[in-house]
């Protein structure tokens, strides 16, 4: 019996993909009604859940607070839900009568959904119900550090699915995580997806697994608040965004972005909700306790704690109903650690000159570490919206919305989800907002619409064009006259060494225009052509006597042809006879082939 917890943990993860497969065998043949019902049980199971299991999030890991969390699990188990709704999945998906296409779905088999310890168990509510409404079986892998509040929503949901007549093994959760069985899941033959949320070195080895892999990548979200902004409305929903679970959303705000004659209004609007404003030997003290040298990683024992807490971490105190910790910041990169995602209420402030330094100020955040995530911005001057919506290198741009609010869908129309792309700029393969479609392929049937020489329409072709097109093909008639190719042939046999007399009209038969006349009686369609006669170039057959053997090269009663066609040969074989051939005979390649396959031809000495 295995001993060793490592072996153990990659023993279960082999088990729990090879029950989800086989689960997945027989839940691929379910319909649209049954898959939905199925979904639709396994969502009310977590809504009723919803704060339980929040709770055991909070207890277990200390990160973010209670009621933000029953939001984020209200987002996967009812807003998610509600929004796939009516959405077709199974068979056939659609069907454009006037193109003559239908797109069928096909799904992806199991997926490996790797969770975060941030948003344990949200995330496991929405993977579970985005791959399975995808018809897909699903395997949970939860973060070591969150691992009893993940399997306890995987058992939920577990049995949700059983008791609306799911196969049993279609969700499964990992009970002893490891990195290597982790691994093990992402590699695993029977694994068709990977459903990545976490930190780099996880999202990393999804992409390494040499297997299709959905990850995302970090968040350092700038915003700017314009000139033209509500100063009060957007000051309000930076500070919701960034308190919202203590800053433990991806996509929650990292830095106001301003220009200096907005400073003042600006940090008094943040007062009034409750901001503490730091002082540079307080800055620092947070620099040093929130981001690790050299990388600057965060510093996980930082990561979604109060503002208070975060204060005492650092050496100083705040006020215990402190909403955010606001640290004016000179500029952005490595030499200004603040200037990069936190994962916590501590909130950066940038004033710049003018509106055009604030979009660099928003670009060069996102380069330093957010690059693709998400941004916002705070106007009503909608040319502006436009301008930084198209200059700013995100997926997500938001506008006069709290960030993690509106990312992930709560209060905007995008796609709610716990795990936003980040697209080709990051290194993701898309940068939506992942939901069912991104977890199955599309087939298209296709009926024929037109004929291929109908699909498009041909260039025209210059006269100089045609011509050389009209000589070099095969297929095109060419009219030459029976003088020009006689003339052809007895310069051939002048060359040859075979002299040719000038012919008489009456012998227009014999010499070069007879073998003229046999020529281009051989390039006349086969099917107008009637059987040939016998050749003059073949010897005769008297009935009366039998074919005389071959005599001597020198015997004077053999007849050596001067030239022989394929049609020449024919005759022969249809008399069964032989034609004789000398040094200076023009013998066509056609005729030399049929010949060779017949033993026709006779080399012979005049």
């Amino acid at each position: 019996m295995l001993q060793d917890p490592d072996l153990l943990a990659l023993q279960e993860v082999r088990t729990k993909v090879e029950k989800a497969w086989a689960a997945w065998q027989k839940f691929r043949s379910f319909s649209q009604e049954q898959v939905d019902a199925i979904v639709e049980h396994m969502a009310a199971a977590a809504r009723a859940q919803a704060v339980r299991l929040a709770e055991l999030a909070v207890e277990e890991t200390s990160y973010g607070n209670v009621k933000d969390k029953v939001a984020k699990n209200l987002l996967a188990a009812d807003l998610l839900p509600r929004t796939m709704r009516g959405m077709r999945t199974v068979g056939v998906l659609r069907e454009d009568a006037e193109k003559k296409t239908v797109e069928i779905a096909v799904p992806m088999g199991v997926v490996a959904a790797i969770l975060p310890t941030t948003n344990p168990t949200s995330t496991a509510i929405y993977k579970t119900l985005i791959s399975v409404k995808a018809g897909n079986a699903v395997v949970l892998s939860p973060h070591p550090r969150a691992r009893r509040c993940t399997c306890e929503t995987a058992a939920v949901l577990i049995q949700a699915a059983i008791e609306a007549g799911a196969p049993e093994g279609l969700v499964e959760c990992v009970l002893s995580p490891t990195i290597e069985s982790t691994n093990e899941l992402m590699r695993h033959r029977r694994t068709g997806v990977i459903l990545s949320t976490g930190g780099t070195g996880i999202v990393r080895a999804a992409y390494s697994s040499g297997k299709p892999a959905l990850g995302v990548g970090p968040g350092n979200v700038p915003v700017l608040v314009d000139q033209s902004a509500d100063l009060a409305d957007a000051v309000a929903k930076v500070v919701a965004g960034k308190s919202f679970d203590y800053g433990t959303v991806c996509s929650s705000e990292q830095a106001i972005v301003a220009e200096r004659a907005l400073r003042d209004r600006i940090l008094v609007e943040l007062k009034k909700h409750r901001a503490f404003l730091c002082d540079d030997r307080q800055k620092q003290a947070l620099a040093r306790i929130l981001l690790l040298p050299p990388n600057w990683t965060v510093n996980p024992n930082c990561v979604g704690q109060s503002p208070r807490k975060i204060a005492q971490m650092a050496g100083f105190d705040v006020p215990e109903d402190t909403s955010v910790l606001a640290v004016e910041v000179e500029g952005v990169g490595k030499e200004h650690p603040l200037s990069a995602e936190k994962l916590s209420p501590v909130l950066s402030l940038f004033f710049v000159s003018d509106f055009g330094a604030a979009l660099d100020t928003c670009e060069s955040i996102l380069r330093f570490g957010g690059l693709g995530h998400t941004c916002v911005i705070h106007a009503r001057d909608d040319r502006r919206v436009r301008e930084y919506a198209l200059r700013m290198p995100a997926m997500r741009v938001l506008c006069n919305t709290p960030a993690p609010h509106g990312s992930t869908g709560i209060t905007t129309n995008v796609f709610p989800a716990m795990t936003l792309g980040c697209g080709a700029v990051a290194g993701n393969i898309t940068g939506d907002n992942i939901g069912p479609r991104h977890l199955m392929n599309i087939k298209r049937l296709a009926y024929e619409t037109r004929r291929a020489e109908d699909a498009f329409e041909m260039p025209a072709v210059p006269a100089r064009a045609r011509a050389a097109a009209a000589v070099s093909s095969p297929a095109a008639p060419v009219t030459v006259s029976r003088g020009t190719i006689a003339a052809a042939v007895e310069r051939y046999l002048a060359n040859r060494g075979v002299a040719v007399a000038p012919a008489s009209p009456a012998a227009a038969s014999g010499g070069a225009a007879g073998l003229v006349d046999r020529f281009l009686s051989t390039k006349k369609p086969r099917e107008a052509v009637p059987p040939p006669p016998a050749s003059c170039c073949a010897v005769p057959e008297p009935e009366s006597r039998p074919e005389p053997a071959a005599g001597p090269p020198h015997s004077p009663e053999l007849a050596i042809a001067d030239f022989v066609c394929e049609n020449d040969v024919r005759a022969a074989m249809q008399r069964a006879a032989r034609i004789y051939i000398g040094p200076k005979t023009i013998v066509t390649p056609a005729a030399r082939d049929l010949a060779a396959q017949h033993d026709i031809l006779v080399v012979a000495k005049r």
